[in-house]
């Protein structure tokens, strides 16, 4: 017994010494080479921190476009999905009730017509993003709303869109909504 004791117990500290110090170490070293020094990429207007790049943000006015819906209300400590399948009469009212309110909100536009990801929350409940499908079905009502003309709110649009070589293009619903206060202040 005593035999292995001794060896185990060198080799979990030299574990713990890996695992836990040595690798969180790098880890963090290598967060402070990104943009944001691992904190994330910030927004600021006028000197203030109005977000960050990476997190999700709630809008919910006209005047603003809308990103995904958070099943955790877009707190990041409860980073989470719904966990409720397609089949859970739960869920499915929720995904009628969001359909229903972006009906209401976006005159003129069928139930069809509607991204999914606009009535479903993504995985972690905090996706900072939605596809430029997303964000076109909404011009109308950001324009009508701030009373500027529609193909100014979509060229505006147009010049968020992150091409992703990788994956689908998206557009960050943070960035764009403070370029749309910037254009309506001109």
């Amino acid at each position: 017994m005593k035999k292995y004791l001794w060896p185990s117990l060198k080799m979990t500290l030299v574990m713990l010494v890996l695992c836990c110090l040595l690798y969180s170490l790098v880890v963090a070293g290598i967060g402070k080479l990104t943009p944001g020094g691992g904190d994330g990429e910030k927004i600021t207007v006028n000197g203030k921190v109005v977000g960050y790049a990476n997190i999700g943000q709630k809008f919910t006015e006209d005047k603003y476009f809308w990103g995904r819906p958070s099943a955790v209300d877009y707190i990041a400590s409860g980073s989470a999905g719904s966990n409720k399948g397609p089949s859970n009469p739960d869920y499915l009212k929720i995904v009628q009730d969001r359909i229903d309110t972006f009906l209401v909100h976006n005159r003129g536009i069928t139930k069809e017509q509607i991204p999914a990801e606009m009535v479903t929350a993504s995985g972690s409940g905090l996706d900072p993003n939605i596809s430029p499908a997303s964000a076109y079905i909404q011009i109308k009502r950001v324009a009508a709303t701030r009373d500027l003309d529609e193909s100014k709110v979509k060229s505006l649009v147009d010049q968020r869109i992150e091409k992703n070589p990788i994956g689908p293009d998206v557009i960050n619903v943070l960035k764009l909504n403070v370029a749309l206060d910037q254009l309506n202040q001109k």
